[in-house]
Parts: C-alpha cells; sequence; structure tokens
C-alpha cells in the first residue's frame, strides 16, 4: 500500500507493533501486530484443552476434599471453645455506664 507524505511509520518499543500514523490527523489510522513466537499450533489443541480439562477437574477434587474435612474441623473447633469455656470462671460482664 503507497504512503503518503503526510504518514509516518512507527514500530512501538513495547509491544513491536507497527502503527501507521497520519501526522495531518495526527491519529493511528493502522495498526499491525507481530507474530506471537509462543503462538500454540492448531493440531496441539486437543492437548491444550485436555491438559485444561485436567486442571479443572483436580481443582474441583481438591475443593471437595477440602469441603469433607471442613466439618470435621468445624466440630474440634467447636469442642475445643466448649472445653475453654466450661473452664473460664462466669463472672459479670462490664458495661460502658459501669465504667464512669
Amino acid at each position: 500500500m503507497a504512503r503518503l507524505k503526510s504518514e509516518l511509520e512507527v514500530i512501538c518499543p513495547c509491544c513491536q507493533a507497527t502503527l501507521v500514523i497520519d501526522l495531518n490527523l495526527g491519529r493511528v489510522i493502522s495498526h499491525h501486530e507481530p507474530e506471537r513466537a509462543d503462538k500454540p499450533e492448531l493440531s496441539e489443541a486437543q492437548r491444550i484443552l485436555a491438559e485444561q480439562a485436567a486442571r479443572r477437574e483436580a481443582i474441583f477434587q481438591q475443593s471437595v476434599d477440602a469441603e469433607k474435612t471442613r466439618g470435621d474441623a468445624l466440630s474440634r473447633r467447636f469442642e475445643e471453645a466448649l472445653k475453654q469455656a466450661r473452664q473460664e470462671p462466669i463472672t459479670k460482664p462490664t458495661r460502658d455506664f459501669d465504667l464512669d
């Protein structure tokens, strides 16, 4: 494509994209991204999807196991708090009015 005299082609220092800027308009009129080096191949799509599915399943199983043991942990904490409450002496609670 033929460039006008008012068009300037610049390469972005961050992403290496090519920007075409029209100096008269003061705007970017074209933008082309560079080819990614880590672009996955279509032939690897099945493997990538299988890996992601396995990862999701592992995370789900971990959360299921955590929920199964959650009840036991809560009951242990309740028993410990109950023992501690039985050992503490019963005192009259202080009120803000009593502090004056």
